[in-house]
Formats: structure tokens, C-alpha cells, sequence
């Protein structure tokens, strides 16, 4: 039954009749009713339909909850400190166990309230109002209030933090913030948002305490199921039950169930023998050889999901000879996608682009797979300058995706005029200049709404100068435009429209070259209940419980 005292947003009413127009999908129509602070319940009732897949759900309902137990994850553990400057998917896995965020966007890719009650959106979309749950602490004891949510903006908008949702958040400044009382704040963005809900899930956004000085390892305080019991960079992260964690299971059991979460840093050759020998239950963004590996292995169980995860072929344009756009645009046509995907992701994803923009997002606007055109890379070269070819240096990291792309890359793209020299290193080197390299692959994780990659990767602060992750220092005054355009439109085929143009845009000038979208598995030992793929690749063990191997 709809909560008679619940206000709908009034663009809801007309989502709801685009959907039973057949114009908007089922999918589509939660999404949004729930950004603009439907309620779950009112947002299904209004779709005609149940409550499903946006609650955690056992893998087998007749098997009784058991407590206890170690999961051991095969993961990176990479030097962190101030959580807002988070850049790894693997960091931001084992942070979010102790810290947690205003909202979670689920594995059908609904954004719902988490640590917040609920939130309210004037019809402009320019204020939000964020109302927090209560009775929520940290693991130090003291509560959570709106002094602690006001205290990790400011961090996120401090420049001098360096994060990144500095650029996300571009549309609210520190004196649009809003103290309302000790659980509500009021965000009046400097201009109408959509993705406010989306982008306080982005994994820098943990919630800290106000008391926070600067390195989350020295001062693991958090809201979260688990409790920091050791970290060593390079070698494994221990995490131990929170006995007072604040959220209650379905049958109002206290959460988590596990007792213990290890992280163990392994190379990424080792870790198909480490699941197989039991060293580890799981893995962080399994490769594709490694689902090959394990999908039909005995007492292991794969979950899978589509997603707007990429690897990017990123050359900076402030760098030569990737400030010529025909450079640029010679190496986009030496891609053979569906070779590329067959040979680094086995044919488990979608083609795609030249646009980091997904299939999966709900405003992509289709357009033809380029085709491989060798000769006519060639031709451009010679246009820009290079009758002889050019040489130039990829860097990557020596994991198994980016290196088979690189590999790939190197051989197709010979034909079309390019000496690929391979430059393969370790992923934390990598990550230690992943912003300024020439030319590089970058791994990018999934975001919920397709403007969301394009904010935190190809605009410009209020100066002028690249956000903290635009690593192309691609600045394009007409596509910022467009984007900013498309972040206000709610209206989903207007924002397809958009799309169309931004998509286009970073097709003829962009700086960035995307063969597919991977699939994201989830690959557990099956005695492990409750689990599901997210398509962000988040672990999200609060109610995941270990049984007795049985499937």
C-alpha cells in the first residue's frame, strides 16, 4: 500500500505513464522514480509490481542463517589514507567494509538510501534534502549525525584533498550546504542534478567521523559490519566482526554474519591455483580466464553481470603526438573490437564505442561498432605528419586483461602505421602515475548513469584546469556544455538526444579509445549464502554467511 504521507516528486507521475507506454522500461522507471526520492515499496506499486531484486536474497531460502566462519578474498592491498582520494576498486573494497555511504546503488542498478532514511528533491532538482536514519554509530560508540555527514562534504570539497568527488560534486559548493538539525541537511546545488543520489555511492564517498585527521588506517573509524584488525600494504588486510553493528538482517538477526574478512594480496597468476587449492573463497573483478578457469569447478559457484566497467585506451592530449586529433582518431580505427573482446574477455561483454558511455546506462544513444580500418589509419598519419609510421609507449598494467589488450592492440594496430612499444608494469606503479602518463590503459569501473564517468573523467574545474581524474587533460568547452546540459534532464529520451551529441563528440575529437564492456562475475566458494554480482565489482559481505558447502 502507498504511505499516503510520502510526497512524489511531480516528474514521477510522468515516468510512470512513459513506462506504461512502453517507452520507459521497467527498470528505467525505478531508477529514476527512486533518484527522485520515491520510496522502494511506492516506486514498485506504481510499476505494478513486487519488491524483488532490491534486497539481498538468499541463495537458497530453505537453508537457516548460520553465524561465523572466514572469508578469504584474493585481492590487491594497496597503500591508502584519506578515503576521499580513493582511485582503486580494490582499496575501495576493503575501506567500505568499515565505512560506509549515504546510499548504495544495488545489483539491478537502483540507487536506494543507505546510512540516509530517505531524501526529498524540489521539482527544480536543485535542492535535496538528505534525512539520515538514527540510531546509526560508529565503531567508536558515538552516533551518527548531520555534523559528521557535513564534515566529509567539506573533505570531498576541499580541493586541497585532492578527491575526486571534488569534480562530481561540481554543482555544490561548501556555503550551499545546509545544517537542518541533527539528522537532516540541505544541498542547494548551484545548478539542477539528477545523479545526487548516484554519486554519494561513488567509493570515495565514505561517511568518516568528524574527528577525522587525515589516514583511515591510523584511525579506522567507521559506520560499518567490520572492524580493522590489521593492515600490511602488499601482503593482507584483517577484518573482524563489528558485535554492535547498527542494521538488523530480515528476521531482525543482528549483522554480519561472518566473523572475519582477509584480504590477501596475490599476483594475478597465482590466484586461480589459490582458489582452487582453497588458499582464498574469492575474488576481486575475476579476469576472464580466471571465470574460464573456475566456472565449472567443483564447489564453486559464479554469479554474473553486465556492466559500463571498460578498459580505456587513454592518450593525453597535452602530450605529443596525441595533442593531433588525427593521431588520436588513427589509433581508435586500429582496434579489431570483436577480436579485442574475444582475446581478453573471451566474447563475455559488449562492443563498444569510442564514447564512455554503455549500453547498460539508460540514456545511451546506439550507434554503429566502428570497423577496423588499418589503411585508413595509416592515411591519417601520413596526413599528420608520419609518412613512415610512428613509434610510441603503452603503458599498462601487467594484469591479465590490460595485458592481453596490449597485446592485441600492439599486432593490430602494425598494419595502420603504429610501433607499439609494450610498458608493463605493476598495478601500484601504475596507480602511482595513472594521471600523467602519455598513453596508457586505464581500468574503469562501473557507473550507475552514463553522465556520471563523464563528470569525474573529461570536464574541467571553475580555472579551467582537468578535474583530479581527467588522466587525457582532455578539455572540451563545447562537450562540458552538453554534459552539464544532459546532468538536468530528466526527461530520458531528452537526455538520449544529448547523448547522442556527446557520444559523437568523443567519436571525432575525444581522447580515449574503448573496444567493450566487460561482464563482472562473481565466482565464491558455494557454501557462501546471500551472494550476488554487483556491477560496480563492490564487496558488500554484511549479510553473507557461510553454510556447510552445500549447494
Amino acid at each position: 500500500m502507498i504511505n499516503k504521507r510520502e510526497t512524489i516528486h511531480p516528474a514521477v507521475p510522468d515516468l510512470q505513464t512513459d513506462f506504461l507506454k512502453g517507452t520507459l522500461s521497467r527498470r528505467d522507471f525505478l531508477r529514476f522514480a527512486t533518484l527522485l526520492g520515491t520510496s522502494a515499496t511506492v516506486a514498485h506499486a506504481l510499476a505494478g509490481c513486487s519488491l524483488t531484486g532490491t534486497e539481498s536474497t538468499s541463495t537458497d531460502s530453505t537453508m537457516a542463517v548460520q553465524r561465523g566462519g572466514t572469508l578469504k578474498i584474493g585481492s590487491r592491498v594497496l597503500s591508502v589514507d584519506h578515503p576521499a582520494r580513493l582511485a582503486t576498486l580494490e582499496s575501495g573494497n576493503q575501506l567500505r567494509q568499515v565505512g560506509e555511504y549515504l546510499t548504495a546503488t544495488n545489483n539491478d542498478n537502483i540507487t536506494q538510501p543507505w546510512l540516509l532514511d530517505r531524501w526529498e528533491v524540489d521539482e527544480a532538482v536543485t535542492t535535496w534534502t538528505l534525512h539520515l536514519r538514527q540510531g546509526v554509530t560508529f565503531n567508536d560508540g558515538r552516533p551518527l549525525t548531520a555534523d559528521d555527514v557535513l564534515f566529509s562534504f567539506n573533505q570531498w570539497l576541499d580541493p586541497d584533498v585532492g578527491s575526486s568527488m571534488f569534480s562530481l560534486l561540481y554543482y555544490l559548493h561548501t556555503t550551499g550546504i545546509e545544517r537542518v538539525d541533527d539528522y537532516t541537511i540541505r544541498l542547494h546545488l548551484n545548478e539542477p542534478q539528477i545523479g545526487v543520489p548516484e554519486h554519494l555511492f561513488h567509493y570515495p564517498a565514505i561517511i568518516l567521523p568528524r574527528t577525522f585527521e587525515g589516514d583511515f588506517i591510523k584511525q579506522p573509524i567507521g559506520t560499518g559490519p567490520f572492524t580493522l584488525e590489521t593492515f600490511t600494504i602488499g601482503d593482507q588486510a584483517v577484518f573482524k566482526r563489528r558485535p554492535d553493528y547498527w542494521r538488523m538482517g530480515a528476521d531482525d538477526d543482528p549483522l554480519p554474519y561472518l566473523d572475519e574478512l582477509i584480504y590477501f594480496d596475490l599476483d594475478p597468476d597465482e590466484r586461480i591455483e589459490a582458489m582452487q587449492g582453497g588458499v582464498i573463497d574469492t575474488l576481486i573483478l575475476p579476469a576472464a580466464e580466471e571465470w574460464d578457469a573456475l566456472k565449472t569447478a567443483p564447489g564453486i559457484s559464479t554469479y554474473e553481470v553486465s556492466t559500463a566497467r571498460g578498459q580505456v585506451l587513454r592518450m593525453n592530449v597535452t602530450k605529443p603526438p596525441w595533442d593531433d586529433v588525427r593521431v588520436r582518431n588513427a589509433l581508435k580505427m586500429c582496434q579489431d573490437r570483436q577480436r579485442i573482446l574475444d582475446f581478453a574477455h573471451l566474447n563475455q561483454g559488449d562492443l563498444a564505442i569510442d564514447a564512455h558511455v554503455a549500453p547498460i546506462h539508460p540514456a545511451y544513444c546506439h550507434k554503429p561498432i566502428p570497423e577496423y580500418q588499418p589503411e585508413q589509419a595509416k592515411a591519417l598519419l601520413v596526413e599528420a605528419g608520419y609518412p613512415d609510421g610512428l613509434t610510441v609507449q603503452l603503458t599498462a598494467k601487467n594484469d591479465t586483461e590490460e595485458a592481453q589488450i596490449a597485446q592485441m592492440l600492439k599486432e593490430l594496430a602494425a598494419p595502420g602505421g603504429f610501433n607499439i612499444r609494450l610498458n608493463m608494469i605493476a598495478p601500484a606503479k601504475y596507480w602511482e602515475q595513472w594521471t600523467e602518463l602519455d598513453f596508457g590503459i586505464t581500468s574503469w569501473g562501473h557507473r550507475p548513469l552514463g553522465t556520471m564517468a563523464l563528470a569525474l573523467a573529461y570536464t574541467a574545474d571553475e580555472t579551467g584546469r582537468p578535474v583530479p581524474w581527467n588522466e587525457t587533460h582532455w578539455v572540451d568547452p563545447d562537450f562540458i556544455a552538453l554534459l552539464r546540459q544532459a546532468e538536468r534532464t530528466l526527461d530520458v529520451n531528452e537526455r538520449r538526444d544529448i547523448m547522442c551529441r556527446l557520444e559523437d563528440i568523443m567519436q571525432e575529437r575525444g581522447p580515449i579509445g574503448l573496444s567493450y564492456w566487460a561482464k563482472n562475475w562473481n565466482i565464491i566458494r558455494s557454501e557462501f549464502k546471500n551472494v550476488r554480482a554487483n556491477p560496480e565489482g563492490y564487496d558488500l559481505f554484511y549479510d553473507v554467511w557461510k553454510g556447510n558447502g552445500s549447494i
